[in-house]
């Protein structure tokens, strides 16, 4: 465990009347994962790629005329 991990460790443990480290160490596992699950569940904005991607130039000699001539083949 490096120093500045276990400095942190101790000032959660103080922060919040923890007695272990491992329950500390659970407890910040917990918190994290629930973090995580709940940036998954955040709708993503595409807008600036969206916009990036109307600025690139046309392919000037497309394979199919439409859509629709994708997939007929």
């Amino acid at each position: 465990m490096t120093e500045p991990f276990a400095e942190a460790l101790r000032r959660l443990m103080t922060r919040r009347g923890i007695g272990t480290k491992s329950e500390a160490i659970r407890i910040a596992v917990q918190e994290a994962a629930d973090r995580a699950d709940a940036d998954a569940l955040e709708p993503i904005d595409f807008t600036a790629i969206w916009e990036e991607g109307r600025r690139l130039p046309r392919n000037p000699s497309p394979r199919f005329a439409s859509d629709d001539d994708l997939w007929e083949r």
